[in-house]
C-alpha cells in the first residue's frame, strides 16, 4: 500500500460488504467487520501490521499474472476485492504486543468453484515463502493425487512468469515440490489415499476440497504437527458436497459458532459464501452473487452462471452440480434446513424471567446414557410469549473428550448452571430423576405435566409418574411438526424468552429440520450439525403446553 492509495482493496471490500453496496451473505458481513473493526484500531488486542502489508503491496504489484483473461497484467491489479481481504486480514493481522505473531491459525474459505480459491491460496503460499522463517514446510492435501497438485500446478505458472523479477535459480521446480533456495522452505503436494500425513511438521498447509474427505484425518494431523510452529497456518478450503456428513461442514458450523459469538475462538478466519436463503434458487439471482463473490466484479462469470441455473431448472440431472458447486446448497439436503436463525433466537433473549407462581410443562430428552440428556421447562406468560429453561446433562468423565470432539468448553456452561455433569463415562439417570422432582422447589413453579420418549425414558417416567403426571410424546413428524413450528413462530415473532444460555444457543445454531411427505417439519437429530438434545427436550415441553392449553382453548370456544 502505497502512501498516494486512499483506501486498500481490502478495506474497500469490506466497506462496500458492510454498506450493501456489494452483496454478500451475512457472515462474510460479520467477518468483514471484524476486520474493518481491527483496521480501524478498534481492536484492543489486535492490529493490522503496515509495514508488512507495503511489502506484500510492493510484491504483488512486481509480480504478473500468468494466464486467464488478465494474463500480463500485475497481479495487485487483477486480485478480486475476497482475495485482497483474505490475504491481508490472514497476514497481516498480528497482536499489538508482539507484531511478529499473527492472529490467525486457520483459513477457512468457503466459495463456489471458479471463484479463484486456489489462485488466491497460490498467492498466499508465494508470499509465505518470503515471510517464514528458514527451512519452512509447506503441504497441501486432498482426497487425490490430482487435486492435492492444484496448488502446485497454479504456483508453477506464476513463477515461470515472473523469473526476471526473482533472483537467478530462486526456485526449484521439481515434479514432486518447489523449493525456495534463499530460504530453503520446500512445499510438497500430499496424496490423502497413498501418502502417511502423520509426522509432518508443517508451517503451513492447505487442505483443498474437504468436503469431499472421508473423515477429518487429513486436517488434523496436519493440526498435530503444527503444535510447536509459532506461527502456524492452516488453509481449509472448499465447496459444497451433496452431504452433511463431511469434515468440512463441521468446520463451517464451528466457524458459524464463532462468528455468532457462540464460540470463543480468535483464531480463525472464516469467509463462507453460502445463500442466506437457499430456496427459490431457481428464480432468486441473490443465491448466485451469495456464493460466487468473484461474478460480481465479471459479469461475463455472472451471465455464464446464470446460463447454468436456468438448464439445472429444466434439467433436473444437472440440479446437484450446479446447486452444490456453483451455490454452496446442499443438494441432498434441499429437504433440510436449519431450524431458526441464531439472530431470532438471541433476540429473544431476557435478563431474567419470573418464574414464582407459574404452572409448566416439563420436557425430556433422555438419549443414550453416554450421550447429552435435557430438562426443558415452558409456560404461557400474560402476553402470549412462552417462556423457557433448559438444562443440560453430560457424562462428568467425557467432559474433557467432548469439549476437543465438539469444540465448545463444557465447564464454562457448569459453571453457568445450564450445564450439569453426573456420572462417569455415562449420565447418571438419577441425577436427572432428582432435578425433575425438585423443579417445583428450586423455581417456585408447578408442574402440570411431563413429557418423555419412552425409548429411553420410560423407567424414568415411571418415577415421576408417583407424584406427577407423565405423557409419552410419540417421536414422529406427525408429532412433532405442530410444536416445532409453534416454537418457531414464537422465535420469529420475538414472542419466545429465555434467561443467558449460550448452551442452548449453539443447540439451536446445531438444529436441521427435514420435511416428511406430508411436508411436515421436524428436528431431525441425525442431519443436525452436534447436538440437539437441548432443542428437542423444549420441543416435547412445547407438545404438552401446546395440547394443554392452546388446543384446549380452541377445544372450550369451538
Amino acid at each position: 500500500m502505497t502512501s498516494s492509495t486512499k483506501v486498500h482493496p481490502a478495506v474497500d471490500y469490506a466497506e462496500r460488504v458492510i454498506s450493501g453496496e456489494t452483496r454478500a451473505p451475512k457472515y462474510v458481513k460479520k467477518q468483514c467487520q471484524d476486520f474493518l473493526n481491527t483496521w480501524h484500531g478498534l481492536n484492543p488486542k489486535y492490529e493490522i501490521n503496515t509495514k508488512l502489508l507495503n511489502k506484500i503491496y510492493k510484491l504483488l504489484k512486481c509480480l504478473k499474472m500468468a494466464k486467464g483473461p488478465k494474463a500480463g497484467e500485475s497481479i495487485y491489479k487483477a486480485l478480486a476485492g475476497y482475495q485482497w481481504l483474505l490475504i491481508t486480514a490472514t497476514i497481516c493481522t498480528v497482536h499489538r504486543e508482539d507484531k511478529h505473531k499473527r492472529r490467525y491459525e486457520t483459513l477457512l474459505l468457503e466459495i463456489a468453484r471458479k471463484n479463484g480459491k486456489t489462485f488466491v491460496v497460490a498467492v498466499l503460499f508465494l508470499i509465505l515463502f518470503y515471510l517464514e522463517p528458514q527451512y519452512s514446510r509447506f503441504f497441501s492435501v486432498a482426497p487425490d493425487g490430482a487435486l492435492a497438485k492444484e496448488i502446485k500446478q497454479a504456483l508453477e505458472p506464476l513463477i515461470r512468469t515472473n523469473y526476471d523479477v526473482f533472483e537467478k535459480d530462486e526456485f526449484k521446480l521439481l515434479r514432486d515440490s518447489i523449493t525456495h533456495n534463499p530460504t530453503k522452505s520446500v512445499y510438497v503436494p500430499l496424496n490423502y489415499s497413498t501418502n502417511r500425513l502423520d509426522g509432518k511438521e508443517p508451517n503451513v498447509f492447505i487442505a483443498d476440497e474437504v468436503g469431499a474427505l472421508p473423515t477429518s484425518y487429513a486436517v488434523e494431523a496436519m493440526r498435530s504437527g503444527q503444535l510447536l510452529v509459532k506461527n502456524k497456518l492452516g488453509c481449509i478450503i472448499s465447496t459444497k458436497y451433496p452431504s452433511t456428513q463431511n469434515p468440512f461442514e463441521d468446520e463451517v458450523s464451528y466457524a458459524k459458532q464463532v462468528l455468532d459469538g457462540l464460540v470463543e475462538d480468535e483464531t480463525i478466519f472464516a469467509l463462507l459464501y453460502e445463500p442466506d436463503n437457499v430456496q427459490g434458487w431457481e428464480t432468486d439471482l441473490d443465491i448466485i452473487r451469495d456464493a460466487n463473490p468473484l461474478a460480481l466484479e465479471i459479469e461475463a462469470v455472472f451471465k455464464d452462471l446464470v446460463r447454468k441455473r436456468d438448464k439445472a431448472v429444466l434439467r433436473e440431472s444437472l440440479r446437484e452440480n450446479f446447486l452444490t458447486k456453483h451455490c454452496n446448497i446442499i443438494y441432498q439436503g434441499i429437504g433440510t434446513e436449519s431450524f431458526v436463525s441464531i439472530e431470532d433466537v438471541q433476540a429473544c433473549k431476557v435478563d431474567s424471567i419470573d418464574w414464582e407462581g407459574r404452572e409448566v410443562y416439563i420436557g425430556v430428552d433422555l438419549a443414550m446414557t453416554n450421550d447429552n440428556c435435557s430438562v426443558a421447562m415452558s409456560t404461557y406468560d400474560d402476553n402470549g410469549h412462552i417462556l423457557a429453561d433448559v438444562i443440560a446433562f453430560i457424562p462428568e468423565g467425557r467432559i474433557d473428550e467432548k469439549n476437543a470432539y465438539e469444540k465448545i468448553d463444557y465447564r464454562q456452561f457448569i459453571k453457568a448452571m445450564k450445564c450439569i455433569a453426573c456420572g462417569d463415562m455415562t449420565v447418571d439417570y438419577s441425577v436427572i430423576e432428582d432435578f425433575v422432582m425438585h423443579i417445583e422447589d428450586k423455581y417456585g413453579v408447578k408442574i402440570a405435566q411431563i413429557g418423555y420418549d419412552r425409548f429411553n425414558a420410560l423407567s424414568s417416567a415411571q418415577k415421576w409418574d408417583v407424584d406427577y403426571q407423565t405423557v409419552q410424546i410419540r417421536q414422529h413428524s406427525d408429532t412433532l411438526h405442530p410444536p416445532t413450528k409453534l416454537l418457531y413462530e414464537k422465535i420469529v415473532n420475538h414472542e419466545f424468552q429465555y434467561e443467558e444460555n449460550r448452551l442452548l444457543e449453539i443447540n439451536f445454531e446445531n438444529a436441521r429440520c427435514t420435511f416428511d411427505t406430508n411436508l411436515n417439519r421436524y428436528v431431525n437429530k441425525k442431519k443436525s450439525n452436534g447436538k440437539v438434545d437441548m432443542v428437542v427436550a423444549l420441543i416435547n415441553s412445547i407438545y404438552l403446553l401446546q395440547q394443554s392449553i392452546i388446543f384446549e382453548d380452541w377445544a372450550v370456544q369451538m
